[in-house]
């Protein structure tokens, strides 16, 4: 990947990756038909980025509370559905672990339907899921959730739309213009091959690198099953991180 920079009216010299547009989606994609009204129609303007916007506001552990990082631990009683353990490091280009990044995650209860008054799809709310938490990396770059698998929910894009089970993931350096949007999967999803916003990545193997693992090893025995994903900021083995233009519930 290409790395330019840019300096700043302040006098500070950042870092300018150029797209990737081999693997990334295209801002206007028709087989997503919001995507059409959603999309930028004006070039690109960069707005300049003063000391606030570049070191501000802190992002660090007090922005996380006690029961953050567990979904299943935020209400009076546990949620519906199958309980999983989400982990994995946060890494850069070459492989070195990112610090103290702030991660996010959001996502549909386990009957697919999300915690938004947008949302309108006919089943049920989970009084004890809110479907969202946050966390810190540690000095390895690692990161872990306690969640509930989210389901499959109707989406009506197509004909018989559905999309397969997800979780939003969003990560912050140390600014808020650092904030990268992502979307992690579960392996062997039946619904992969009707879903225009996966198959909106190009690239195969960029693709794949969407989809978690299962991880018996740091399963929870009689309590847990464990998912591995891995999420690599720059380079060849970059996971795929989505516009901000496009971000939405979907």
């Amino acid at each position: 990947m290409t790395v330019h920079e840019t300096r700043s009216e302040s006098g500070l010299i950042l870092p300018d990756y150029a797209p990737d547009n081999a693997s990334h989606p295209p801002l206007d994609s028709a087989e997503y038909r919001s995507s059409a009204l959603r999309h930028p129609k004006q070039p690109l303007q960069y707005l300049p980025q003063h000391l606030t916007e570049v070191t501000g506001p802190l992002l660090g552990e007090d922005r996380c509370g006690e029961h953050d990082d567990d979904l299943t631990a935020q209400h009076d009683g546990e949620p519906l559905g199958e309980r999983i353990i989400v982990s994995g490091k946060v890494l850069d280009s070459g492989g070195t672990p990112i610090p103290n990044t702030l991660v996010e995650i959001w996502q549909a209860n386990a009957a697919g339907r999300y915690l938004h008054q947008g949302d309108r799809h006919p089943a049920p709310l989970d009084p004890n899921f809110s479907g969202t938490g946050r966390c810190m990396t540690d000095s390895e770059g690692n990161y872990g959730f306690v969640t509930i698998k989210p389901g499959a929910y109707p989406w009506r894009n197509h004909d018989n739309a559905w999309r397969p089970a997800h979780i939003h993931f969003s990560l912050f350096g140390q600014a808020f213009t650092q904030r990268l949007i992502t979307q992690m999967y579960f392996p062997g999803d039946p619904l992969f091959y009707q879903d225009p916003i996966f198959n909106s990545v190009r690239d195969e193997q960029a693709r794949d690198r969407m989809v978690s693992r299962f991880d018996l090893d740091s399963t929870v025995p009689e309590w847990a099953l464990s998912f591995k994903w891995d999420i690599v900021l720059r380079g060849p083995q970059a996971t795929v991180f989505e516009d901000e233009e496009e971000e939405d519930d979907d």
